[in-house]
């Protein structure tokens, strides 16, 4: 089977969106819109779970939201005045309907839902002395851990609950979570993993990923949540705790590079021009002569419109996306494998055909993808082909919500950059520095003491202790699902 993405798998991945609301009649209808527009975040499966002031209902599917709550049946099936909603990217760990979220179960205080964008660094580890002392578990998904830590901490209010089970955890986090009275939002001390709030009246507030999510229905956004903040929402309106100690935040700094919609709002800037500025920054650090700059779509076009406008070079769209290709069930031949890229991507070859051009993506991962981009270009008679990339080179696998590959299959941590150019094939290959992009999010330079963001894929630099990846694969009993 050849999938729908030959370019995107060699894409680092953001593996979750979520999405709350709270009192709103068309809860369920507002969370599917705001899934929608956080469906970039995961394709792989979609869920809700709401609450009607009695009972909680559920619907999760595997596959796009648009395949799974496309029915009348389905809102109607989801009633309440309050939902949080989920979507997730495949990972290593398997696929399965257990381990489609929001998870649900019902503890001592009602019944409780959560769902979670992140990766919890000492899940395997909580995991092990919860099972010890009886716990039994109905997934794979670190995120049950966080149920469990809930249903077993000795406070009786379920807020202080929750606050002492994220005390127990590591790593990064967004999460949403729905009692039978509340809607509760927190965000990872260090802030890595995004979490904005919104409000679509005076007493209908939201949670997101992105504010995509909050545009596509018509919510303002107020604020991002902050980093260590536990937002909790209810008849009494909106308090916010602060339960942990103030760190210094480290968000993510690849939601600029690729996560986020370009028409979303992170940390306070536009995804979009920081995105034209990094295109920038690579032209002033790496110009190079030639006759076109054509992005890789759809991810590198702001990118390459802030390269052409800084160098001055033409910008052209060399390289043409089909958006309605579905999935081909044709026999994955060596030969079909080949054709399959072009059921997405293909070279705009009456603008490329002699001349000069300077490509512009926003990673590279493996390199499988440079290869074949490099390969299209001169196929389609370019004369020569330099390679930018709007990123570091990625050297260190990501442990904080990023579906990575291991560090020995990320191309950069394996060769020079003189040995990739070789590798895919270009005649020049640049990636922005590790200045170039701090300085496009609007900072003067990556503080070398105190990093302003999470950067640990381009510096190796972790935030955050590292405890399950401590005790080596050997020592663990199951993998888990990060989400």
């Amino acid at each position: 089977m050849i999938g729908t993405n030959p370019f995107d798998d060699d894409k680092l991945h953001e593996e979750c969106g979520v999405f709350g609301i709270y009192n709103h009649e068309e809860s369920a209808a507002h969370t599917v819109l705001g899934l929608h527009a956080l469906q970039h975040r995961g394709q792989e499966a979609a869920g809700i779970v709401t609450f009607d002031g009695r009972n909680f209902h559920s619907h999760k599917s595997m596959g796009h939201v648009a395949d799974n709550f496309n029915s009348q049946k389905v809102i109607e099936s989801l009633p309440g005045m309050s939902a949080i909603g989920h979507v997730r990217y495949s990972t290593t760990g398997g696929s399965a309907m257990r381990n489609i979220q929001p998870l649900f179960a019902d503890l001592s205080s009602g019944g409780f839902a959560v769902a979670h964008n992140g990766n919890l660094t000492n899940a395997w580890t909580l995991r092990k002395i919860l099972v010890e002392k009886g716990a039994i578990f109905q997934s794979t998904s670190d995120s049950e851990v966080m149920i469990h830590l809930v249903a077993t901490s000795t406070y009786t209010n379920l807020v202080d609950r929750v606050v002492d089970a994220l005390r127990r955890i590591e790593g990064a986090y967004s999460v949403v979570a729905l009692s039978q009275k509340k809607l509760i939002g927190a965000r990872d001390p260090l802030g890595v993993r995004p979490l904005v709030l919104g409000k679509l009246s005076d007493d209908t507030y939201i949670f997101a990923s992105e504010t995509c999510a909050l545009d596509i229905i018509g919510a303002e956004y107020i604020r991002d949540v902050e980093p260590g903040e536990l937002i909790v929402i209810d008849a009494d309106g909106l308090t916010s705790h602060h339960p942990f100690p103030a760190k210094k935040p480290r968000p993510c700094i690849f939601e600029h590079v690729y996560f986020s919609r370009p028409d979303s709002i992170t940390n306070d800037r536009s995804v979009y021009e920081v995105r034209k500025n990094i295109g920038k920054e690579l032209a002033k650090e790496s110009t190079v002569e030639a006759d076109l700059v054509i992005p890789v779509p759809d991810s590198g076009v702001p990118a390459a419109i802030g390269y052409a406008q800084q160098s001055g070079i033409p910008f052209e769209l060399g390289i043409i996306r089909n958006h309605y290709v579905g999935r081909t069930f044709i026999e994955p031949s060596d030969q079909i494998r080949h054709l399959g890229v072009k059921l997405k991507h293909n070279a705009n070859k009456a603008e490329i055909e002699g001349k000069s051009i300077v490509l512009i993506d926003d990673s590279i991962v493996r390199g499988t993808t440079s290869i074949k981009i490099v390969e299209m270009m001169r196929a389609a008679g370019a004369k020569e082909v330099h390679m930018r990339i709007a990123s570091p080179p990625t050297t260190n696998s990501c442990f904080y919500g990023v579906d990575t590959p291991e560090k020995d299959k990320l191309l950069a941590s394996r060769m020079s950059v003189e040995e990739m150019a070789k590798y895919i094939d270009a005649d020049s290959l640049a990636f922005v520095s590790i200045d170039g992009l701090y300085r496009a999010v609007g900072e003067t330079s990556r503080d070398s003491n105190s990093p302003q963001y999470c950067d640990a894929c381009f510096s190796g630099d972790y935030p955050t202790p590292l405890t399950d990846e401590a005790l080596g694969e050997d020592n663990k009993q199951f993998s888990f699902l990060t989400d």
